[in-house]
């Protein structure tokens, strides 16, 4: 046990990321239920779609579970309210003030996570008073940091500035790299990529195929202008960089964006005009599992890593 295990009260030192799109209660209560942290992600919920998803999740696992709540989202004040009413006791905030809510949260016995990719910013949001904190590397899919930090570079800056447990994120999709990122201070990793390709994902079996059929090099993060995402390289994303061409103006980037780019993409399997987010570490994965098999699998590939550096003779 360490301080995450520990801190979640759960098995293994893997927590499932709260993706849009993706992460409903099904994937949420399959993590925890194979001993990791399962977390429903509440980005693209309705308020009332996220108490559903809440209320079937306490239903389907007697294991711990998280929601994540990006703090930009328009009905944070009611999706705060029916996460206290539901009893939930693990929140992960992003893309916000770590202030806003921490002390909201922690005043009703919710343990509080926030996602950060700078050391900076792991710091404003300890002395906000959260837990934990997920630092997440560039590498990581959907919407990303501006500095586009690296995580095996980002984990020692952040180790070296906080006391607080720290959770790598970004590019980890098996226990090698689960090793890597503990070796370099990590007490934990979140996974994100390798969870969207799961059987229990809500995301749309097309979506699931490509991701599997992703390689090196075939995302990219753009639009840093609006909010740093990292897509495929497909239709949509290639109009966005037709557009770079001419210099476009914020408005125009957001013209072609449009709305509801990402459910078209990821929900509903749209991969031509569909917004399509995933990381870097896609090329890595080259089969759709269950949640418990891959739980399982970056568990023995951990074990396995790990003797085998023990085993090194210098």
């Amino acid at each position: 046990m360490n301080k995450i295990t520990a801190l979640f009260k759960i098995k293994y030192p893997i927590i499932q990321a709260g993706m849009i799109w993706v992460s409903g209660y099904k994937l949420a209560s399959a993590v925890s239920n194979a001993g990791g942290l399962g977390i429903i992600g509440a980005g693209s919920m309705y308020p009332e779609v996220l108490r559903e998803h809440i209320q079937k999740c306490k239903k389907a696992t007697s294991k711990p579970f998280g929601v994540n709540v990006p703090m930009l989202y328009p009905n944070i004040d009611e999706i705060m309210k029916i996460i206290v009413e539901e009893g939930v006791k693990i929140v992960f905030t992003s893309a916000g003030n770590p202030k806003t809510w921490t002390s909201y949260l922690k005043e009703n016995g919710i343990i509080v996570v926030h996602v950060v990719s700078s050391s900076a910013f792991a710091l404003k949001a300890q002395n906000a008073g959260v837990d934990a904190i997920v630092a997440e590397g560039f590498e990581a899919g959907g919407h990303n940091g501006r500095d586009e930090t690296t995580t095996f570079t980002l984990i020692p800056m952040v180790k070296e500035q906080i006391t607080i447990p720290v959770i790598a994120a970004g590019g980890i999709a098996t226990g090698r790299g689960m090793l890597a990122a503990m070796a370099l201070g990590a007490d934990a990793v979140q996974v994100g990529s390798r969870f969207a390709a799961s059987i229990e994902s809500s995301a749309h079996e097309s979506f699931k195929k490509t991701i599997v059929e992703v390689k090196e090099g075939d995302t990219q993060l753009t639009l840093k202008e609006l909010a740093p995402v990292r897509l495929i390289k497909n239709k949509f994303y290639q109009d966005i960089q037709h557009l770079y061409e001419k210099c476009p103006t914020k408005e125009e980037l957001i013209e072609l964006l449009g709305r509801a780019r990402a459910k078209k993409g990821m929900f509903e399997g749209d991969l031509i005009e569909g917004e399509l987010e995933i990381g870097q570490i896609a090329g890595l994965i080259h089969e759709i599992n269950s949640a418990e098999e891959i739980v399982m699998e970056m568990m023995t590939d951990f074990e396995t890593a790990r003797k085998e550096v023990m085993s090194f003779n210098f």
